[in-house]
């Protein structure tokens, strides 16, 4: 395969020989060699996404693909196939982190389903978060826009963000009751169970074939009390009582968390006291995702006398679903951000976004004094019911240096109880299998070492280490033998990330990422410089243009000594030439320019060479 980079200024880089000469690896910037390694060198097909086998048919196997949310936290994603009939559980996307700047979303791969699309049934949607709805628009028409089976929370939030995206189809919602039975096909049906998290009708399955039930659990965690759960709780597992479980799956975020988690009540309690006991304004900052816990909010503050403002558009957005579903009244109590100047501010409590210090949510806005309703004052106390998502830390910090230079009264999860995670501990998690007697058990939704950590778990509590598959993205497995044995496959599925890249959704190439990285570090450097054609040496000096790499007018005498290195290379490089060859010129002067502004500077700028022939 040819190395090619293409630029803004049109130019290009290319691997290419002259004369007899063969054709050399590209070098890197700094002189060692960038050729990009084949297959065996990256890694097996398991580490690099990609299977180099064709995927037998499942036949009378169960077939279970995790396809996104078993190597990171996010873009969730599963595919059950039995019998030429397949569901798909979930369709999240991921966030942008420091290995994709400039990406809006990281989506799961879903090149099996588009080249099995006509086997695609349905796609069940266990809640109404991001990371389990968020691909929607994205990947439906791949898929042959199969049926979404949902509760309703989850159906509105679809609903809600399809509004953005009007130039596609609009999805068949189907929501679902309560313990409802879907038919699939005669040996396959999907019921449905509510589960403990943190958004309203959140809900597990029960995946029944022929060989045994499939319990899947997504998000979930038990709500307790000092560490023993509720009779609620009790309550919605004792239909596992007498049923066997050929296979259970579980949400993995949490699991390195020892004990049960803190009790959204006595998180509610602790809030509630806060709000009673502030005497000006109060402002609190969470997840809009926390549709329980703003429901509580709003209700401490009709039965303390309080107005409540939603600031943030997920957050309005949210109280829009919230009203509509009347899970709670909001028509007393209730304010718009414009009228709260004509309460006294003991009587105010804002519920706004960004507590992960989010660049333009409502509280850094706030926190930086640039927001258009909201000053703060030495008086106020804000309530940070949130904890650090880790890619958040130096946002979160920059956040808490700026309201705490306001003078604000700062609370936070670390000086009180203000806030539960919606994924339960290990415990909490131990308690759940400890219901449910299964056979084989896959863990989900987490990093590799979280899923590795669930198996230990499970092996503790005597689950065959045969019966516990660990997977990755793209990982085949097979429940064999009339559900007797399970084993993956040495063929993968595709599980490279699909990236949403502005109006692009597909594969950005590596190369797009790692120069997006370096330009990042170290800048560039663009040379343009013009040849003789006849003679091939260099008509003028070359120039020397800098974005991100060092300050040029104070560095006249590197700018000098690098003008004699490209003018030497492209002499050099050009002479006898006829016709020149340009891609090999722009290519030595890539390796000479790079590897001495690397001695230089200790820094790796990308070389661009421009060259023109006069």
């Amino acid at each position: 395969m040819t190395n090619e980079r293409t630029y803004a200024h049109g130019t290009r880089q290319r691997e290419v020989g002259r004369g007899n000469r063969t054709s050399r690896p590209q070098k890197s910037r700094f002189g060692g060699s960038s050729m990009r390694r084949g297959p065996s060198e990256q890694g097996s097909p398991k580490r690099n996404g990609e299977s180099t086998d064709k995927i037998p048919e499942s036949g009378d196997n169960i077939r279970i693909v995790p396809l996104g949310g078993v190597e990171e936290v996010g873009r969730n994603m599963t595919a059950i196939e039995f019998k030429g009939s397949i569901i798909v559980i979930d369709a999240g996307f991921q966030f942008r982190d420091d290995n994709t700047p400039g990406i809006d979303y990281i989506l799961p791969n879903t090149k099996y389903l588009e080249d099995n699309k006509e086997k695609i049934k349905a796609l069940f949607i266990t809640h109404g978060h991001l990371d389990h709805i968020g691909a929607i628009p994205y990947i439906m028409e791949r898929i042959g826009n199969p049926p979404i089976y949902t509760a309703q929370f989850g159906a509105i939030m679809i609903a809600k963000r399809q509004e953005e995206f009007v130039n596609i189809p609009k999805p068949d919602i189907r929501v679902l009751d309560p313990n409802q039975t879907i038919t699939i096909s005669e040996e396959l049906s999907v019921t449905t169970f509510p589960i403990s998290h943190t958004i309203p009708d959140s809900i597990g399955m029960i995946i029944k074939t022929p060989y045994g039930n499939i319990v899947f659990i997504e998000d979930v965690r038990v709500d307790n009390i000092n560490g023993i759960p509720t009779e609620e709780e009790f309550e919605q597992y004792k239909r596992f009582k007498d049923m066997e479980v050929l296979l259970l799956t579980m949400d993995s975020t949490s699991i390195e968390k020892p004990g049960f988690s803190l009790s959204e009540q006595v998180v509610i309690k602790n809030i509630e006291e806060i709000v009673r006991n502030t005497k000006s304004r109060l402002i609190i900052a969470t997840f809009a995702s926390q549709v329980e816990r703003i429901i509580a909010v709003v209700e401490i503050c009709k039965k303390l006398n309080k107005k409540v403002v939603f600031e943030g558009r997920s957050m309005r957005t949210n109280l829009e679903i919230i009203k509509h579903l009347k899970l709670v009244d909001t028509d007393k109590v209730t304010i718009p951000i414009e009228e709260m100047e004509n309460y006294p501010p003991d009587r105010i409590v804002m519920i706004a976004t960004g507590a992960q210090g989010e660049e333009y949510a409502a509280l850094m806005r706030i926190s930086t004094g640039t927001h258009k309703y909201v000053k703060l004052r030495p008086t106020d106390t804000i309530l940070l019911s949130s904890s650090i998502i880790p890619t958040n830390y130096r946002a979160v910090i920059n956040l808490k240096d700026n309201l705490y230079r306001s003078s604000a009264k700062i609370i936070t999860y670390l000086d009180s109880d203000v806030h539960a995670s919606g994924h339960g501990n290990r415990d909490e998690l131990k308690w759940i299998h400890n219901q449910i007697k299964y056979k084989f058990f896959i863990p989900l939704h987490g990093h590799h070492y979280m899923l590795r950590q669930h198996a230990e778990l499970a092996y503790s509590i005597e689950v065959p280490r045969e019966n516990v598959v660990i997977p990755d993205n793209g990982s085949v497995i097979e429940i064999y033998e009339k559900g007797q044995k399970i084993k993956v496959l040495k063929e993968r599925a595709p599980s490279n990330p699909i990236m949403v890249d502005g109006f692009a959704v597909g594969g950005v190439q590596e190369v797009v990422m790692r120069d997006r990285k370096l330009l990042a570090e170290d800048g560039f450097v663009v040379i343009v410089a013009s040849i003789n054609l006849k003679t091939g040496k260099l008509r003028k000096s070359p120039d020397i243009i800098s974005r991100g790499f060092v300050y040029l007018r104070e560095s006249q005498e590197l700018l000098q000594s690098a003008r004699i290195i490209i003018k030497k290379t492209i002499e050099g490089s050009a002479s006898g030439m006829n016709p020149i060859n340009f891609d090999f010129v722009k290519g030595d002067i890539s390796d000479a320019v790079g590897k001495f502004l690397f001695q230089k500077t200790a820094k790796r700028p990308i070389v661009i060479p421009v060259i023109l022939g006069v």
